[in-house]
């Protein structure tokens, strides 16, 4: 087989019309006469139903009772198919799609004048005997002449079709190029965008890090972390008495147990937040002992009742807390870490780092909100490029099929 013809893209089309000139200019010069014939047989209508009205207007003129309706008949069919004819254009240019539109049109318009004179017609006869016999035959003429030109059309015109085919998916593909262009060309520019806020991110938790890094700043954060861990050590020793305290808040409540005011409101206090209600109690946390004394004398009372497993491990951490000092340590740790934050939360240091760190904190929420922005328009360019691209590819290969189809030559279309 044959080497592929290698041939650009924008030289394509020039190419395409010389190789199938000797093909397709004599079926173009075959139906420039077609259509040529076309409009001289209208032409030819036209002079016939010219000369009926001008007969037809003279006759009426004479006001003669036998034909004066007849030539009013008359009168109206050639105005009617007159108007008709005016309403009917030929293109200069012919192209297979033109053609086809041309056929139609013509059909539809022998097709009314044809209406026009069987209405007509009756009205006439059997006057103006030779003008509807002129009239006839120049309508006639007409009919055969759009039958050749659908039969021409529907066969010799093909090859013009596919050639123009070939043609039109050309200039689409050039179009198509000078898209990918475009999108190529704002795809760099979306991805110039998004390295340079990437660049101003990094930057900004740069920032960040490095007032972050700040001693009193990074204390405070070590003195938060030991605080979170706090909370859980004080949820861990106090486990076992979440439901006991829940039992007992009901009881106090129904009014069957008494308990100071204030041991009361602790109580409520380490339901809500047990670090909070612990690191404020004061040394000794003689509130919570208050509580658990009074827990333990509830449950001996028999006044709360729990399953035998959870009211083991109760009264095991009740006595750890009450006789055995288990909390003292973990309450002094929690005085003193809550203390400190508070010494650092009040210094200038710590004033300036949340405003700044507010601030650029802002910014940085910013910064990422316009890089989603950027990065979903790259997306879609992105996507937007792959499906032109592989509109390109399945039109070429169309176009490399129809063009060996043409020519007998296969072509390799190279596109800079």
């Amino acid at each position: 087989m044959p080497e592929p013809v290698q041939i650009r893209l924008e030289d394509l089309e020039e190419w395409l019309k010389q190789e199938t000139l000797s093909i397709t200019q004599p079926i173009k010069d075959e139906a420039a006469k077609l259509v040529n014939g076309i409009k001289s047989r209208l032409d030819g209508l036209r002079e016939a139903s010219e000369k009926m009205l001008e007969n037809s207007e003279k006759e009426a003129q004479k006001v003669n009772p036998k034909t004066y309706r007849r030539a009013k008949a008359a009168s109206k069919l050639t105005e009617k198919t007159l108007e008709i004819l005016d309403n009917t254009s030929i293109p200069d240019e012919v192209s297979y799609e033109n053609l086809q539109i041309l056929h139609g049109n013509l059909e539809k318009t022998v097709s009314a004048i044809g209406q026009e004179r069987v209405k007509w017609f009756r009205y006439i006869e059997p006057y103006f005997i030779f003008d509807r016999r002129r009239f006839d035959f120049a309508l006639k003429r007409t009919m055969d002449s759009i039958g050749d030109l659908r039969s021409f059309s529907s066969n010799r015109y093909v090859k013009i079709k596919d050639t123009e085919k070939a043609l039109s998916m050309i200039s689409k593909i050039v179009g198509m190029f000078n898209e990918l262009d475009e999108l190529e060309k704002n795809k760099k520019q979306t991805e110039v965008g998004k390295r340079d806020l990437e660049k101003e991110i990094d930057e900004t938790q740069k920032k960040i890090s490095l007032i972050q890094d700040q001693s009193e700043v990074s204390e405070l954060s070590k003195v938060n972390e030991e605080i979170e861990e706090l909370q859980k050590q004080v949820k861990h020793n106090l486990r076992h008495l979440q439901k006991p305290f829940l039992k007992f808040q009901s009881l106090i409540q129904s009014s069957e147990y008494s308990l100071p005011p204030s041991e009361a409101n602790k109580l409520d206090e380490y339901l809500k937040n047990p670090l909070m209600a612990f690191i404020t109690e004061e040394e000794k946390y003689p509130l919570l002992k208050g509580i658990l004394q009074g827990l333990e004398n509830a449950i001996s009372q028999k006044k709360i009742k729990l399953k035998t497993s959870r009211l083991r491990k109760a009264q095991e951490q009740i006595k750890e807390i009450l006789h055995q000092g288990a909390l003292d340590s973990l309450h002094q740790n929690c005085k003193t870490a809550f203390l400190r934050r508070q010494q650092l939360s009040t210094s200038q240091t710590i004033s300036t780092f949340e405003r700044e760190s507010e601030q650029i904190q802002k910014a940085l929420e910013e910064l990422k909100k316009r890089k989603s922005l950027v990065d979903s328009r790259w997306s879609i360019l992105d996507a937007e490029h792959k499906k032109t691209r592989e509109k390109i590819e399945t039109m070429e290969k169309e176009l490399k099929e129809t063009i060996l189809e043409l020519t007998g030559k296969a072509v390799n279309i190279i596109a800079e």
